[in-house]
């Protein structure tokens, strides 16, 4: 053979080589990633052949399949759409899974290893196989609560058990109809798509836990905590100037709107949160000091780390701060600090909770077809941010900030609740948040309120729909 040919020889023997390689390593190594991966039309389509498990609100299902006469088997449905759309996303043979739809695929489509029983049964019975139900811990009352006040504006809604982590409402707006996208139509769902893209923001985006925003006076919360914890009470006095000069700089904090918290004289901590008082907190942060800060906001779950209940919730941060001009507007949620709306409400659960943070969670149980139960969740413990000591002054102090505050919005008629209010500046209108729960004696629920370029004050838009979720659940649970 001469040189030439044998060089092609070589060639193709290398190139063959390599091929052989590439096909093994998508075979094996990344099979499972290719298979779940959420665009792939065709394992959708075999799905489509069987029946798929429901996801399930309070006994009704929120996502269930019908059987068709078309070339599909089955068609997903959302009895009612947008309502929950934020939960279940959707489920596309065009766009593949989303939500629920794919967090928890593997039982909705029956592969899940918790089914095997059952798809041993059908293999010797010869019976169709079909995917299991997710039973979620959503309470209906509060989602409907949440979505009707959300209406017309960006926000976000979570509620949670603070006992246990179990979200009761996660809510988000705008909304969208999940049942076009999950048709057998794909010119219907591409034209649907496109319309959504479009939106500013997007529908398909979860406001409640896939989005960060500055929480404003919120974070006062996760400050006075530091304090409480390093010795201060509810009554120590502050410095509470009409505007506070920032260290090395020459710039110049105000109160919101040039108000004046105390004439300019000093005043207690409990207070400065109960009238939001942004000179006293900003230098309280400087006094304390960044490490004691980062230390709280992390215990609270402020850690720049993902999680997932199992919905993946973005992570929170408090950011770089440099020096104490940055630390002091950071104390006041300001500089760049970033929750999720889902992270808010894990702050005022674990105040609500006597210290402790639970994990939350969506999924109470997942059921075989025949309804039997093959998983259940177990609540956990994340963190114990506070002591029982501080928890019952900060409850004191957010319950101040309800009765005598800037949270009056949020009071209920026979009902204690605590709660701290935010407004966030931005360079378009103020972004206006509020957590708490209720009733503070007894802890039941646990909310964060957000709405984007709400316009006014936390206790102006925020508060008002917290108060109007906390009812509705608590009327439910005959409260």
């Amino acid at each position: 053979m001469n040189a030439p040919l044998r060089r092609v020889a070589i060639s193709v023997l290398v190139l063959f080589t390599l091929l052989i390689i590439n096909v093994n390593y998508i075979q094996v190594v990344r099979s499972d990633e290719l298979r779940n991966d959420a665009g792939n039309t065709r394992v959708l389509a075999e799905e489509y052949d069987r029946e798929r498990g429901s996801i399930v609100v309070a006994g009704d299902p929120i996502a269930l399949s019908k059987a068709t006469d078309d070339r599909l088997t089955y068609l997903r449905q959302y009895p009612q759409g947008g309502l929950y759309a934020a939960v279940t996303g959707y489920y596309s043979l065009v766009y593949g899974n989303t939500a629920m739809e794919r967090a928890e695929n593997e039982v909705l489509a029956g592969s899940d290893p918790r089914l095997f029983v059952r798809r041993l049964a059908d293999l010797f019975t010869g019976r169709d196989p079909s995917g299991g139900d997710v039973v979620l811990t959503l309470d209906p009352a509060v989602q409907k609560a949440a979505m009707d006040d959300l209406d017309g504006k960006v926000g976000a809604v979570v509620a949670l058990d603070p006992s246990t982590g179990a979200v009761l409402g996660l809510a988000s707006t705008p909304t969208y109809d999940p049942n076009v996208l999950s048709s057998h139509e794909p010119q219907k769902i591409r034209a649907y798509a496109e319309q959504l893209g479009a939106g500013k923001p997007d529908p398909r985006s979860n406001q409640a836990i896939g989005e960060r925003y500055a929480p404003g006076s919120v974070f006062k919360v996760i400050v006075s905590a530091a304090a409480l914890e390093d010795g201060y009470t509810p009554e120590s006095m502050l410095k509470a100037p009409n505007v506070l000069d920032l260290p090395g700089t020459d710039v110049t904090l105000k109160n919101f709107g040039g108000e004046k918290c105390n004439g300019g004289a000093d005043q207690s901590l409990i207070d400065a949160l109960t009238v939001s008082c942004n000179t006293a907190f900003a230098q309280l942060g400087i006094d304390l000091g960044e490490q004691r800060i980062r230390d709280m906001a992390e215990a609270f779950g402020i850690d720049e780390q993902a999680f997932k209940m199992p919905l993946t919730v973005a992570p929170s941060k408090l950011g770089d701060i440099e020096n104490d001009a940055q630390l002091g507007v950071s104390s006041i949620g300001q500089q760049d600090v970033q929750l999720t709306p889902m992270q808010a409400a894990m702050i005022a659960s674990a105040v609500a909770n006597k210290g402790r943070l639970m994990k939350p969670y969506l999924v109470s149980q997942v059921q075989a077809p025949d309804l039997t139960v093959v998983d259940k969740t177990d609540p956990e413990e994340m963190s114990t941010p506070v002591s029982p000591e501080v928890a019952a002054q900060l409850t004191e102090m957010m319950t101040s900030v309800v009765n005598n505050g800037t949270g009056r919005r949020a009071r209920i008629d026979g009902v204690q609740v605590a709660g701290k209010t935010g407004t966030a500046e931005n360079s378009a209108n103020d972004h206006t948040w509020f957590i708490g729960f209720a009733p503070a004696d007894d802890p039941k629920i646990a909310v964060a309120v957000f709405v984007r370029n709400g316009g006014r004050t936390g206790g102006d838009i925020s508060a008002p729909i917290a108060k109007t979720v906390i009812q509705a659940y608590l009327d439910g649970q005959g409260g």
